[in-house]
């Protein structure tokens, strides 16, 4: 997958790594976010802990109410991307440990 490199995204980036709690978190998307962005963001994360439990894409449609292809993508960049979903859902499992 192509890396995007920016100097905005940069400081989006490490204005990011400035949260300290959930808190934190959901002052900071609520102002920098839409809803609608969001909920998008979020149906992706859910879409990936899916797959990542082998659920099948019906499935994960049904629950989720993704299309098929927000489900493609999110399998794609799991198998084939920068290893971000991996990362977080790696420590959100070691945390839970």
């Amino acid at each position: 997958m192509r890396e995007i490199n920016d100097e905005c995204i940069e400081i989006l980036y490490n204005a990011v790594l400035q949260l300290k709690n959930v808190d934190e978190c959901r002052k900071f998307f609520n102002d920098l976010c839409t809803i609608s962005e969001l909920k998008s963001m979020s149906q992706r994360m859910e879409v990936a802990l899916m797959l990542k439990e082998k659920k099948v894409y019906t499935d994960i449609a049904a629950k989720t109410g993704a299309s098929t292809a927000t489900i493609s993508r999110v399998n794609r960049c799991i198998n084939y991307g920068s290893d971000g979903y991996n990362l977080v859902i790696d420590r959100m499992e070691n945390k839970n440990e």
